[in-house]
């Protein structure tokens, strides 16, 4: 007998089949400020902290994109235009 799978990984498998994640991603650019990116980040993504903001700041900084967050389509369109709106280079691609 196959040993059964915990019910919470079964459940991210069918929401994953429902709502494919997507990937959301900062690019670097030379016209705002570090400050500006930051509380961007904290504004238009809601579960970033300060210090998570900071990270991808730096990250997008240093290597020229960073992971903002994986989430389902809708919510990714939702952050990539917010940050847009922010003056920041945001995409969106499949996770």
């Amino acid at each position: 007998m196959a040993p059964t799978r915990p019910d919470t990984e079964r459940e991210a498998e069918r929401r994953a089949a429902i709502l494919p994640p997507y990937k959301v991603l900062l690019h670097n650019d030379d016209h705002n400020t570090m400050d500006h990116v930051v509380r961007s980040l904290v504004r238009s993504v809601p579960k970033l902290t300060v210090a998570q903001a900071m990270r991808i700041m730096l990250e997008a900084h240093f290597t020229g994109v960073a992971l903002v967050i994986v989430c389902p389509l809708e919510l990714a369109e939702l952050y990539r235009d917010r940050l847009q709106s922010c003056g920041l280079t945001a995409t969106i691609e499949p996770a």
